[in-house]
């Protein structure tokens, strides 16, 4: 019960369909295992639903909230249902990113480019611009962005996704800084390679390959026992980060990928 008696929000806490777990169901379902009571946010208001169900049949308490974080009205509308429902509101979990359509510097396109800063830098920034006066009346609150370890490694045929990812890590430190002083904490999490829904179901069709043979692929690259991680891994940290155990933690960036980032230096 490391969050007994919070209440708070997950964005993106639906998931594409896949064999395995995605990061924001998994973050959601173990927040309420938790103790926590949580909003849950998905443009696709049914794959919320599925979550809630999920947390239900646990005993957890959650809500649903249909929003677009990219709108500055969904993200006050789903921080003021939290703090309508609840009275407070304790976290917020960012965990909305997409790549499709992304290339190398000198093939990305205009729209692409557009889209894929728009969804992932623009729409953290508004999340967390929206939940700030709430957190700064408390004189609490806790913030975790989900970025990649792609913001700091190279990876080919990536442009748009890396720079909006190294951006909302220096959209955290700068967010952990200004808003110290109001006892909010802000930190970063890059997980690495995940056996995840998003990350396997839809490269794999992307690349006309099998899962399983992208999943031999990716298992070589990471050095932790030659092994992908998983929804799970994400989840715990972020426990940690929202709980009241890192009470002394704000503005890091902390890599989740089995060694990988280290080996990439």
């Amino acid at each position: 019960m490391r969050l007994k008696g919070k209440a708070g929000i997950v964005v993106g806490a639906g998931q594409t369909p896949g064999e395995t777990i995605g990061n924001g169901r998994a973050a959601a379902m173990l927040f309420a295992r938790e103790g926590a009571k949580v909003i849950l946010v998905d443009r696709n208001l049914k794959l919320a639903e599925e979550t809630a169900a999920l947390i239900a049949s646990e005993g957890g308490t959650a809500q649903c909230f249909e929003g677009d974080w990219t709108r500055s009205a969904d993200c006050k509308a789903y921080v003021n249902a939290c703090a309508d429902a609840w009275g407070r509101v304790d976290f917020l979990h960012n965990n909305v990113g997409i790549g499709t359509g992304d290339a190398p510097p000198s093939r990305v396109t205009e729209e692409a480019y557009d889209r894929i800063m728009r969804v992932n830098l623009k729409g953290c920034l508004l999340s967390c611009q929206a939940v700030l006066p709430v957190m700064r009346k408390q004189k609490s609150g806790t913030i975790v962005n989900i970025s990649s370890i792609a913001a700091v490694a190279y990876a080919p045929g990536l442009t748009a996704y890396k720079l909006s990812k190294i951006g909302m890590n220096m959209l955290g430190q700068q967010l952990a800084l200004s808003n110290a002083k109001y006892g909010i904490r802000v930190n970063t999490l890059m997980p690495g390679f995940l056996d995840t829904p998003m990350a396997i179901e839809g490269i794999a069709e992307a690349r006309g390959v099998s899962n399983a043979e992208l999943r031999m692929e990716r298992d070589r690259l990471v050095p932790l026992n030659g092994k992908m991680g998983t929804a799970w891994d994400i989840a715990y940290a972020a426990l940690f980060l929202h709980s009241d155990e890192a009470r002394f933690i704000t503005g890091v960036v902390l890599p989740v990928d089995g060694g990988q980032s280290a080996r990439v230096g």
